[in-house]
Parts: structure tokens; C-alpha cells; sequence
């Protein structure tokens, strides 16, 4: 259940026209999500969101494209957001996850979580060769 309901003529508003716009012209679909459809009820909220994920996810960078939707499902599983879990999922595949890179990645998320709660519950202090600060 939403918090806010989308506006009922989205693209009436020229903001969000020009964001959905380009939404479709960077992923070169017409499919717009729920996320985007729920935040054009604040157009520049919807603006400002679009240019950070534009500039991250879709901008050529130093890492690959599937290695970006991976690493977005590892923060979106910590953070426990069923939506972005799924959508990254959904965008990762299309980027040629594979189901083995998929279960790889899984484990990884889960060994990480239960080796970070355990560091954290003994407050294992940091060593002097990992600190950026003493090298």
C-alpha cells in the first residue's frame, strides 16, 4: 500500500513529461516503473532523482553495467527494499546475470551480513594495515 498516489494525467505536467521522456530515451523503452510513476507527485523530486540515477546507473563509468544492478541488489537486500530488489534483479538479468552469478551473489550478500553482525558484536578492533590513515 502507497504512502501518495500518482497524479492521474502524469505527463500533463511538463516536468514529468520531460523526465519520463527521458527515461525512455536512456533505457530505450516505453515501459516507466512504479518508482518513477509514484515520484512525479513531486516533479522536482522526480528531477532530482532521475539526474543521481542517470549519472550512476546509466553514465559509462569504471564498472560494468551488471556489476552496478549486483551491487544495487546487495545495498537494496541490506536495506531490505523489496522493490529495488526486484527491479535490479530484473535489470541485472537483462544484462546477462546468470542464474549462477545470481546464487553467487546471494551468498555473498549472506556472508557478508553474518560477518559484519559478528564484527560488529565483538567490536573487532580495525587492523593498522587497513587503515588508509597509518599506510
Amino acid at each position: 500500500m502507497s504512502t501518495v498516489k500518482p497524479p492521474a494525467d502524469l505527463e500533463a505536467d511538463s516536468r514529468v513529461k520531460a523526465v519520463f521522456d527521458d527515461i525512455r530515451a536512456t533505457r530505450r523503452s516505453d515501459f516507466i516503473n512504479n518508482m518513477w510513476l509514484y515520484l512525479a507527485f513531486d516533479p522536482a523530486l522526480l528531477e532530482s532523482t532521475w539526474r543521481e540515477v542517470k549519472a550512476v546507473m546509466a553514465a559509462p563509468s569504471e564498472l560494468d553495467p551488471l556489476v552496478k544492478e549486483m551491487l544495487y541488489i546487495a545495498v537494496s537486500v541490506t536495506n531490505g527494499c523489496g522493490y529495488c530488489v526486484h527491479s535490479h534483479t530484473a535489470a541485472a538479468k537483462a544484462k546477462g546475470m546468470t542464474a549462477g552469478q545470481h546464487a553467487e551473489l546471494l551468498s555473498i550478500i549472506a556472508l557478508a551480513g553474518k560477518t559484519n553482525q559478528l564484527a560488529t558484536a565483538l567490536q573487532v578492533p580495525v587492523d593498522s594495515a587497513f587503515d588508509a590513515d597509518r599506510g
